[in-house]
């Protein structure tokens, strides 16, 4: 066990808290006052429905509509994109069955590794934690590399329920085909004369991390936050979930993102950003808790090489539109995501000119 002074370091399991039934929250999950969570307003500008099959076909409007998106939310809502509803229900399900294993049992797949009980990415549990002071969020979580096939880690891939590691398998496979479909889109978006040239970054190389993510019943969501505010710090996310929670920040003020049956959440991240030298922004998000009901969400984050360098394309740079970002390592720039979404900071902003 981890000496007691570094205790403040292993986050406790928000699973088990809920499950208690404590009306009042440690203080580690309450947030300040200016970070209350508060109800999503309405827009008159809703987040774009985009049917993937029409978009794939050339169907000018629906390439309207993924612009617009990515130019005003940076995130979309994905339908038509061939994911069958059977795979999406079955990942939902054994993402909540192992979440419903007892403790124990997840622990085996921790992300608190050695004597001194240090983080890593993989595995298990809560984020990183960087201070005594810092406000953690109401979420227990499991990160896994599922791409390359090479960099699997198996002993951290559950043999319970006995389906996990099939079903994950086969999601990942098609969620890659997805991402690669709509990063062909960004790189027309955004004008490049390659248009592979975003969906190529993403080579055999690159890394593809899923998150599963639970977020318990809260007695005092208006105190506290299930992941705070943050911008990916990768290429492309694409998220299944069950429930509302997730918000996205636009002009200033927080948007619920609505959850449409059999759509997948598409937004683009701070990778994107540099390489499009800032003509799309990756967008600020965070999840709010909920008294009446738990969610459950399943995050595919497409990361590239880790040795690779990113900084924005040469077409991109002009006159006009000088060079915004500098120079980052991937490897790097995850490790910095780590500690920035420990700070509450936005990562990208690291790496402007």
């Amino acid at each position: 066990m981890a000496d007691d002074e570094q205790q403040w370091k292993i986050p406790p399991n928000v699973q088990e808290l809920a499950a208690a039934g404590r009306d009042e929250l440690p203080s580690r999950y309450v947030v300040p006052d200016h970070d209350r969570p508060t109800s999503g307003v309405a827009s008159d500008d809703p987040i774009p429905v985009v049917d993937i099959s029409r978009l794939s076909s050339g169907a000018a409007d629906e390439a309207a509509k993924l612009r617009s998106a990515l130019q005003n939310w940076g995130l979309f809502l994905a339908i038509g994109h061939g994911i069958e509803s059977a795979l999406l229900d079955e990942m939902m399900a054994v993402t909540r069955e192992f979440f419903k294993l007892p403790l124990q049992e997840k622990q085996k797949y921790t992300n608190l590794v050695g004597s001194k009980k240090e983080y890593q990415l993989e595995g298990y549990g809560g984020d990183m934690v960087l201070s005594e002071t810092q406000v953690l969020d109401w979420c227990d979580r499991f990160y896994l590399v599922v791409e390359p096939e090479s960099r699997r880690i198996y002993d951290l891939w559950p043999t319970q329920p006995p389906s996990f590691r099939d079903i994950l398998h086969r999601y990942a496979k098609r969620c890659r085909e997805l991402a690669d479909g709509v990063l062909l889109e960004v790189g027309k978006v955004v004008g490049l004369r390659e248009e592979r040239y975003m969906a190529d970054m993403v080579d055999e190389k690159a890394v593809t991390y899923v998150r599963l993510n639970l977020y318990p019943r809260c007695p005092r969501p208006d105190k506290v936050l299930g992941f705070k505010a943050h911008s990916d710090g990768n290429m492309l996310t694409v998220l299944l979930t069950n429930a509302v929670g997730l918000q996205v920040l636009r002009d200033g003020e927080w948007y619920d993102v609505p959850v449409v049956p059999g759509a997948l959440v598409v937004n683009i991240g701070d990778t994107v950003e540099v390489v499009s030298n800032g003509l799309l922004k990756s967008p600020v998000h965070k999840v709010v808790a909920n008294s009446e009901r738990e969610r459950v969400s399943v995050g595919a984050f497409y990361t590239l090489d880790p040795e690779r360098e990113v900084e924005p394309a040469p077409e991109l740079v002009t006159e006009d539109r000088p060079k915004r970002y500098g120079k980052m390592k991937t490897s790097d720039y995850i490790t910095e995501l780590q500690k920035s979404l420990a700070r509450g900071e936005r990562t990208v902003d690291r790496v402007k000119i």
